[in-house]
């Protein structure tokens, strides 16, 4: 690779947009474009022929060069990135309409799924009541959560929604320029209740999306059953949200912010109606309950405490009392709203007023009161401490040891436990994190809506004894009819462990009584954290292996008669379980057609449930007619396995329209193979995951590279100031770690392992990837990763964290005083001592990539324009070390050195160290000057910094804000964020 700093890119110089008379004109950004990845193009094509170059170093040492020859100024750059953002929000909105399968009529597209499903029934005396049943039992729910992936402005967001909404490019073209005007960063200082809000868009688009869904139906059935079709109430599709009710690792969420959420859920469900009932004599009765209704929820929500206050006990106070009074005129129970609506259907004088009130009942049917259902999340050790003062036991439940002990010592309590009565003060007044949030929602279901059951998810499930826990919390509050407890299995060993966990559990007679009362079994799988710590398509072979195991359980327990709800939460992108090739794909890979056979034949009834997450999850929802779309398709995802052959979806299995009979999936009849392949996968990442390098590779400088994307709490400080050290992945969270992977050209999490496990059995790998719809699919995650990665992109990034390619640098420079600052760098690097595991780290990558690259040859490659940003950001990092070399020295501040602070760049801690060098170099005069004090005056610093801030500090920042800026266009090359 080139290290000289002589010119030698062999591209004619670019004219720099400032200058004087004899300056050539700037290069548009277009222009510039085309002539940097012809640069990128060149680089390549020479890196073939020599092993010893790196082509994304070689093009950001040229772009160097420009700036420091000022051929590219700052204008020209941001022009640049004005265009590659265009370009890049242009192909995303493509995608997005691509990926739900957006046609431009989901009206007929529902209509026609909604006739077949009627056709499929047979005719005969019952038939109606096949097709009720069919169609009156949700089968699938919508769950927007508030993960922190809110990776881009929401009003890019809403502009890309826009755009993909509408059929002709020429349409798109404006509205994606607008948005290529703005950053893509994302807002800054996100909360909660934008989270709310942008959840609630998404929510309402969703519940407009199932009402027509409904419509449909009611329409087809009222064709095949004239006399009949108003008993119909179907509601097949559910919207739900956990956004304001999810306090797992997080005690920012007040009980009054999730009851005040939950009241705004409520009064949107009272607008809905009141904004779609017909206005006629019929509905007058209804009508006047809800405007009842909603007007005493607005005098509840007027003593709500704004989000991010402490309220005083007299605010609590007050707030509570208005839920009391208002109680029953705001009503609780969705049952006297049903009566109304039923009784004006039957008063009603014309099909279409009868159909617009069936359609309101049937989502009044399925949401209660609420306008999305609310999912509730803690962490089991918050279930373990909340139990702990009641129960008279030492160690962990966790511990195998204690296994048994912890099991008697819970069965026991349950045996006696006894409902107390919950009121505000006692709420007020708890500490314990799940016993609050358990006191919460007895009052939400008391005071808000208690139609349905609430769904009560527990992270980081590895023992029984965490859901007879809950139970036994469930109980004593007096609510266990209404609480689903659900375990959540992500890690590795959950996974493993969770058919032990069941089992444990079902063997009490507390926890079968009280899943036959409620009817229904929920689990809930994770992809985030297995997919970062056994690979992604490991975790996908295990989470099916557990469904399947699920399965035999229910059945060898007596248990077929209840639903099993599977709950699967995953990211929007690859690394966090999201398939990229279509909405069809993704919720086939989330349900394979193996496991929902098998629960067919088992008899028993599955709801499914799928999370869509942050900005990237609700643009699927993110205007009417992509709503529409994503309803279709989820509908017709239901449904495939209940239609007639002749009925089935052409192109539901495979991409080639090849039909697909599940049980002949050679992934099945090659069990061993498939267990080979998945376990070899999981080791390797494994090893990846405990290798130091990795955690140097992720935490050096990729925190920085991204900004915050959420109202979780901000990451923990090292006690010196600055991003704390990390030492293993397990010490930030998936979504950061899948974020600065994306970020730095390689996503280890989906690629890595796979090399060696088809290198380990060639043929049937190749034969499996054309012969099996399962394999093939899940192999789809691998195949994308490829896309937009790229070993020489992390090879980059690596050698920039190594001191000896610096020193090398200097050695040959020409340009004065680069050496210097090149030396600089290169000491500074050495104090960190990251190259060793490093290069180790990369030489492991690129072995398993080799027998990747020779298994599957066919797979793609990143694109010039995404490699053309990683290098300029290269280049813009570089400079900022380069500039911070210049640091005047200073007397150690508050224990910080200027070596300490030079480290600090290096980890891009660019807000915190220009906060402190605002400091230690002031712009503003000192106050004190001229002003007599009664005594002689003592030493003080005179003079101010403009220099240092005019020529250091203030470039340092523009540069730093670029560097974010190329992240948030990376994130949408990608096509997610984490």
């Amino acid at each position: 690779m080139p290290l000289e700093d002589h010119r030698s890119d062999n591209v004619a110089p670019v004219a720099r947009s400032q200058g004087g008379a004899d300056t050539p004109p700037a290069l548009p950004g277009n222009d510039l474009e085309r002539d940097l990845l012809d640069l990128v193009a060149r680089s390549r094509e020479q890196a073939s022929e020599d092993p010893f170059r790196n082509p994304v170093l070689a093009v950001t040492l040229a772009i160097t060069r420009r700036l420091d020859r000022e051929e590219i100024g700052e204008s020209d750059l941001d022009a640049l990135l004005a265009t590659l953002r265009r370009r890049a929000l242009t192909e995303r909105t493509a995608r997005l309409r691509d990926y739900v399968g957006l046609d431009g009529d989901e009206a007929a597209t529902l209509a026609d799924l909604a006739g077949r499903l009627v056709a499929a029934i047979p005719r005969g005396a019952s038939d109606f009541e096949a097709f009720r049943e069919r169609v009156g039992r949700t089968g699938f729910a919508v769950v927007f959560t508030a993960h922190p992936t809110f990776g881009m402005p929401r009003a890019v967001a809403e502009m890309i929604a826009r755009a993909a909404s509408l059929p002709e490019e020429a349409g798109r073209t404006p509205i994606l320029g607008e948005a290529a005007a703005r950053s893509s960063r994302p807002d800054p200082g996100i909360s909660l209740d934008d989270e709310f809000e942008q959840a609630c868009v998404a929510a309402n688009n969703g519940r407009a999306a199932i009402d027509a869904f409904n419509g449909a139906l009611i329409d087809a059935a009222r064709e095949r059953w004239p006399d009949r079709w108003t008993e119909l109430v179907p509601k097949p599709l559910a919207i739900a949200s956990w956004v304001g009710c999810d306090t797992d690792g997080r005690t920012d969420i007040g009980w009054w912010d999730t009851l005040r959420y939950r009241l705004i859920s409520k009064r949107m469900q009272f607008d809905r109606i009141l904004r779609d009932l017909p206005d006629m004599p019929a509905t007058r009765v209804v009508r006047e309950l809800v405007q009842g209704a909603r007007a005493a929820v607005e005098r509840q929500l007027a003593g709500a405490p704004l989000l991010g206050t402490k309220p005083s006990l007299e605010t609590v106070h007050r707030f509570a009392l208005a839920l009391i009074i208002e109680r029953e005129r705001a009503q609780t129970d969705a049952g006297p709203l049903l009566a109304g609506l039923a009784a004006a259907i039957g008063s009603a004088t014309t099909d279409a007023d009868r159909r617009a009130i069936a359609v309101l009942r049937s989502g009044v049917a399925a949401h209660g009161l609420s306008n999305a259902l609310p999912h509730f999340r803690l962490n089991a050790s918050q279930i373990h401490n909340a139990v702990r003062r009641v129960i008279d036991l030492e160690g962990e439940p966790t511990d195998a040891a204690q296994r048994r002990s912890h099991l008697a010592a819970i069965n026991t309590l349950l045996n006696d436990v006894r409902a107390v009565p919950v009121d505000f003060g006692a709420l007020a007044a708890e500490r314990a994190s799940a016993a609050r949030l358990m006191m919460t929602i007895t009052q939400i279901l008391k005071h808000v809506d208690g139609t349905h059951p609430v769904r009560f998810l527990i992270a980081e499930t590895e023992t029984g004894y965490t859901l007879l826990a809950a139970l036994w919390l469930a109980r004593h509050y007096g609510i266990s009819d209404k609480v689903e407890i659900t375990p959540l299995f992500e890690t590795a060993s959950a996974l493993e462990q969770g058919i032990r966990v069941l089992d444990d559990a079902l063997r009490n007679p507390h926890w079968r009584a009280h899943l036959k009362r409620l009817g229904r079994l929920s689990v809930q799988f994770g992809y985030s954290d297995s997919g970062r710590y056994v690979g992604q398509l490991a975790a996908t072979f295990w989470i099916e292996r557990l469904r399947l195991r699920i399965t035999e359980l229910m059945t060898q327990n007596g248990l077929t008669e209840i639903e099993l709800v599977i709950f699967d939460t995953h990211g929007e992108s690859i690394g966090r379980g999201a398939h990229p090739t279509s909405l069809r794909d993704r919720l086939a890979y989330l349900a394979p057609e193996d496991s929902r056979r098998r629960d067919a034949e088992a008899g028993i009834k599955v709801r499914l449930e799928s999370s869509f997450q942050g900005s990237d999850g609700y643009l699927m929802f993110g205007s009417p007619q992509l709503a529409n779309a994503s309803v279709a398709r989820i509908a017709e995802h239901l449904f495939s396995d209940t239609l007639a052959e002749d009925d089935a979806f052409s192109d539901y299995a495979l991409s080639d329209g090849k039909a697909a009979n599940p049980a002949a999936d050679p992934i099945y009849e090659e069990s061993d193979f498939a267990a080979e392949f998945f376990r070899t996968v999981r080791q390797d990442m494994e090893a990846l995951v405990d290798d130091r390098g990795y955690a140097a590779l992720l935490g050096t400088f990729g925190p920085s590279l991204i900004d915050r994307t959420g109202s979780r709490p901000v990451a923990r400080q090292s006690d010196s100031g600055g991003p704390a050290a990390i030492t293993h992945p397990r010490q930030m969270r998936a979504i950061p770690n899948n974020a600065i992977l994306q970020q730095l050209g390689f996503l280890a999490n989906s690629l890595h392992g796979v090399g060696r496990a088809a290198h380990r059995a060639p043929e049937t790998f190749r034969h499996m990837r054309t012969g099996s719809v399962r394999f093939s699919r899940a192999f789809g995650m691998a195949q994308h990763a490829a896309s937009v990665g790229d070993l020489d992109v992390l090879r980059a990034y690596i050698d920039t964290l190594d001191p000896a390619v610096w020193l090398e640098r200097a050695r040959r420079t020409r340009r004065d005083g680069r050496r210097e600052e090149l030396m600089t760098v290169a000491a500074a690097l050495e104090r960190l001592s990251l190259a060793p595991d490093l290069r180790r780290l990369f030489g492991r990558l690129t072995r398993d990539w080799l027998h990747l690259q020779a298994a599957a040859p066919d797979l793609a490659t990143m694109s010039a324009r995404l490699t053309l940003l990683h290098a300029i950001r290269l280049a813009l990092i570089h400079r900022i070390w380069f500039l911070a070399a210049h640091i005047p020295a200073f007397r150690p501040q508050a224990g910080l050195t200027r070596e300490m602070l030079l480290e600090r760049f290096l980890r891009l801690d660019i807000d915190g160290c220009l906060k402190l060098l605002d400091e230690i170099f002031p712009v503003i005069p000192d106050p004190t000057l001229g002003l007599n004090f009664g005594e002689p005056p003592g030493p003080r610093d005179v003079g101010t910094y403009e220099t240092e801030h005019g020529t250091l500090f203030g470039p340092i920042r523009r540069m730093f804000e670029r560097v974010r800026e190329i992240s948030g266009i990376i994130q949408h090359d990608v096509g997610a964020f984490g």
